[in-house]
């Protein structure tokens, strides 16, 4: 597995590594030294799926001591998931994105044994890769943070606000399949003042769901990480419960939440579908 900058053609070319969490893709850079200039602009280009690589973000796999914007008190050689937004922005947190992350670190040697510390700007995130392919990752505690709505073609649907390390609204709905989703639905601005991950969910059962969601600064897309714990906090919370384990189908397949008192794990895929180099004037071309 590529491991950073290589030559090519006479040049230099930057490595990467294709791969997604229930279809929910990423181009992952790997950049220990933090030597890549991670304009808003190549992420946007890194991320479309004409383009460029196509993805909906981007996860830079640095050393804590290369960003300036690192958590304090972080061990300077700890390794930092720098994620971005496909629109270029910087995110706190993405639940698939650690999954893809922690395997990436186990399979390319850069840590030893299952258990892997994955650090990002909503903290550290514990993950365990197992040998089947999937991960486990503690999410940390959710915060409920009360009720808001959220209106999609006209439609006005009351929901949870549910903080992951990254702020989602999540609203039951009869019919997931019946939502339009291709536009950006209307939310409270005051109540996310930094936007929202938009989760809708249709209750298959009492420990069951079916998810889609809409993804700040992505727009729609086949799973969100962070959003389907929020989804199961948001389930538990109909049945007036706090704790409990809740399986979330989502359009790119199938998750395991637990929530307790005090964490919420995540359990489910991380694959790798390509490797390879984007050439230099690729690159220099979105700077």
């Amino acid at each position: 597995m590529v491991l950073g900058a290589r030559t090519y053609c006479g040049g230099v070319a930057i490595a990467f590594v294709k791969g997604h969490g229930t279809e929910n893709d990423f181009v992952v850079l790997p950049d220990p030294d933090g030597d890549l200039e991670l304009t808003e602009g190549r992420v946007r280009a890194l991320c479309d799926r004409q383009r460029g690589l196509g993805a909906d973000g981007v996860l830079r796999v640095v050393r804590a001591k290369a960003l300036a914007d690192a958590p304090a008190g972080i061990d300077g050689d700890a390794w930092f998931m720098d994620y971005r937004n496909a629109d270029g922005s910087v995110a706190e947190m993405c639940g698939n994105g650690v999954r893809v992350f922690a395997r990436y670190l186990r399979d390319a040697g850069l840590v030893d044994g299952p258990e892997v510390q994955v650090w990002s700007r909503a903290g550290v995130r514990p993950a365990t890769v197992h040998t089947n392919g999937t991960v486990t990752v503690d999410m940390g505690q959710a915060r409920v943070l009360g009720q808001s709505t959220t209106t999609v073609n006209e439609v006005t649907h009351t929901g949870l606000g549910v903080d992951v390390g990254n702020p989602h609204l999540v609203s039951v709905v009869d019919s997931v399949a019946a939502l339009d989703l291709s536009t950006q639905p209307g939310f409270d601005r005051d109540f996310f003042p930094r936007g929202v991950n938009l989760e809708f969910i249709e209750v298959l059962g009492p420990t069951e769901i079916r998810m889609r969601v809409h993804e700040r600064g992505v727009g729609e897309t086949r799973s969100c990480g962070t959003g389907t714990v929020a989804a199961a906090v948001a389930a538990l919370a109909v049945r007036y419960l706090t704790t409990g384990a809740v399986t979330v189908h989502i359009p790119g397949g199938t998750v395991e939440i637990t929530v307790a008192e005090d964490t919420c794990t995540l359990t489910g895929p991380a694959e790798f579908v390509a490797e390879g180099t984007l050439t230099e004037s690729w690159w220099n071309t979105y700077a």
